[in-house]
């Protein structure tokens, strides 16, 4: 039976004395992270290898920031003279099941996904960049090219053991604890009872929110620490849901003569795969990601010479290119695959995936040049990833040349942003219009299968920087109105836009709420003091 009151336990185990180093040239490889975040600073770096030794150092600091892969793209990792908390030690795979894998905050995804393939199982959620570790996708409830198909990190998770603030420890199993009708959670901890009291914000209904603390009637517990950026508890452990084999895919790189065509094609393609998964037909489209590149992207592209290195070419005159996993049904091969689209064009073809896509291109006129990597060619279909990933690698290093160059105050200035794929047109036309008002050199790309896309800015000098918050302010408030969210995937962290943001979404009420949250289950405000918001103490 579910409850809202919680029983709190001790940590399991005694601490290790657990490493802390205070060493210059240690200290200094964690003041910052994937996003550059200026002004990094710590006296020290720990290694727990325990929740005992997590819990122990909660007990013993008054600042704690736990960190992960330090790939945060927000300054979520950049400490401020919080003891850095790191979780490398905690990485062990601790049991793989038939549909679930239970591990610590330190596994890398790319050592999940191996470990996977070689038990015969996939976990389908898996954010792009596979040196992230498990914990941090859990705190910033992450979301990979797939959620299309598989929904984001916190569909995935069905246990976790979290190390309150306190040293108290609370094992949430999804399903077990449900928010008290009035809205509140209880957790009896060793220093008495804690009244946890639920924000009242409507959370916007996207696939993809990092955003702050997640909120609604009845809630499961677990939910609410999945998504809170390390401000609520650190996660020891986790079991995550898998599945079984990994399906066949494949990849295809499809260049297109017009934005407004790939938008059309991509308008199809989620049709025809949520039609398929809804009917569960064999026959069926299943694209379970499409990712997007605009004009922009293809210059630099093509200027850093990495289309050549991944033996990529496009048509002259291309305006924008896809990126389409497509889920083939089991034992289709390459050579099958081969036949397939050969002769998806002739009459009496066999009514399979693969023809069906090939015809689709086919009448969008953009079959010609489009590019396949078959089922169990990893290598082509990692060229075809790595030229995706190429894209935000040309801006930053055109930022790092601003920097160097002209001003070394120049930043990272890109959105986050997801609407209701209705209204996805509309957005990207909100995008261009309030950047290309400013005078400003911009690029787009990203997951287009869920409406979220990151609209980066490319700085010449400082004032195109401020120019481009400005316009990220604007397409925030735009995307609220239109239903969506202005924190897709990226969480929120130290940066000053992004909890901008985060005040348009939920007002001062939304945040009071959320801060009256954290001073119930961290009341000196130890945890990632100024993650989410600016620390109140």
């Amino acid at each position: 039976m579910s409850t809202h009151r919680v029983i709190a336990r001790p940590a399991a185990g005694s601490p290790a004395s657990p490493s802390v180093s205070r060493d210059a040239d240690t200290v200094r490889s964690f003041l910052e992270d994937a996003a550059h975040f200026p002004g990094g600073h710590a006296e020290a770096v720990a290694f727990p290898r325990s929740e005992a030794d997590v819990a122990f150092l909660l007990q013993q600091h008054a600042r704690v920031l736990p960190i992960g892969a330090q790939s945060s793209v927000t300054g979520g990792a950049t400490p401020r003279g919080e003891l850095v908390l790191g979780t490398a030690k905690l990485a062990e795979i601790l049991h793989v099941g038939t549909g679930s894998v239970r591990v610590q905050p330190g596994v890398s995804l790319a050592a999940l996904q191996e470990a996977m393939r070689q038990a015969g199982r996939y976990y389908p959620p898996a954010a792009t960049y596979e040196g992230a570790f498990v914990g941090g996708t859990i705190a910033t409830n992450a979301s990979g090219a797939a959620t299309f198909k598989y929904g984001s990190t916190r569909n995935w998770i069905e246990h976790v053991t979290v190390v309150l603030a306190s040293g108290d420890v609370l094992d949430i199993e999804r399903g077990a604890f449900h928010a008290h009708p009035d809205g509140f959670f209880e957790i009896v901890g060793r220093r008495g009872t804690s009244r946890v009291v639920i924000p009242t914000y409507r959370m916007p209904d996207v696939p993809k929110r990092s955003a702050g603390y997640f909120a609604a009637p009845g809630m499961d517990l677990i939910d609410l620490f999945i998504g809170s950026e390390g401000t609520l508890g650190v996660v020891v452990e986790a079991t995550l849901k898998v599945k079984p084999d990994e399906p066949p895919t494949s990849v295809a790189l499809v260049p297109f003569a017009s934005e407004a065509t790939a938008l059309e094609v991509v308008t199809t393609l989620r049709r025809e795969s949520v039609e398929t998964r809804r009917l569960g037909d064999p026959r069926g489209l299943d694209v379970s990601a499409i990712e997007f590149m605009d004009h922009r992207c293809l210059q630099m592209l093509a200027e850093d010479g990495v289309d050549r290195k991944n033996d990529v070419a496009f048509p002259p005159g291309t305006d924008a290119v896809l990126l389409i996993q497509i889920e083939l049904p089991p034992g289709t091969d390459a050579g099958r695959a081969f036949d397939e689209i050969g002769g998806a064009l002739e009459p009496g073809a066999p009514d399979t995936p693969l023809v069906r896509f090939t015809r689709i291109l086919e009448q969008a006129g953009a079959l010609d040049h489009a590019q396949m990597a078959m089922p169990g060619d990893r290598k082509r279909a990692q060229q075809f990833f790595e030229l995706r990933e190429g894209a935000p690698s040309a801006v930053k290093q055109r930022i790092a040349l601003a920097k160097e160059r002209v001003d070394r105050n120049i930043e990272k200035t890109a959105a986050d942003m997801i609407v209701p794929f209705e209204r996805f047109g509309a957005m990207m036309g909100v995008y261009r219009a309030g950047y290309e008002r400013r005078g400003l050199d911009y690029a787009i790309w990203g997951h287009i299968s869920d409406g979220n896309v990151h609209p980066n800015v490319i700085p010449r000098s400082l004032q195109d920087v401020d120019a481009g918050k400005e316009a990220i302010l604007e397409f925030g408030r735009e995307v609220v109105r239109l239903g969506g969210c202005p924190l897709a995937e990226h969480g929120v962290g130290r940066s000053p836009i992004k909890q901008a943001l985060l005040r348009q979404l939920y007002g001062a009420e939304g945040i009071a709420q959320m801060q009256g949250l954290k001073a119930a289950l961290d009341p000196e405000w130890k945890l990632s003091p100024g993650v989410l918001f600016p620390a109140v103490r």
